[in-house]
């Protein structure tokens, strides 16, 4: 067994750097979402409506189904909730 270290879980589990930073974007996004809903005190109907989505869409959310969700959406979610979405680059280490 190997006691390689890793930045984050998703570079420990995803195939390619590629995939590692799309999905930690799309964690932090789902994480902000979800504390927004909760900060708000919003049902997930609530949520939905002022998201633009369908509860079912909100359920998946709050239940951290990360595969069911791309950048974009995301993305368009928090600018729904009026949520200001920033993306900072750095070099890679």
């Amino acid at each position: 067994m190997s006691n390689e270290r890793f930045d984050s879980v998703w570079d420990a589990i995803e195939d390619t750097p590629e995939e590692a930073a799309n999905m930690k974007l799309r964690s932090a996004l789902m994480l902000a979402l979800k504390e927004h809903i909760a900060r708000a005190g919003l049902s997930q109907s609530q949520a939905a409506k002022l998201f633009g989505v369908t509860q079912p869409r909100i359920s998946d959310l709050m239940r951290g189904k990360i595969n069911l969700f791309g950048l974009d959406s995301l993305v368009n979610m928090a600018a729904a909730a009026g949520l200001y979405v920033e993306m900072r680059m750095r070099e890679a280490a």
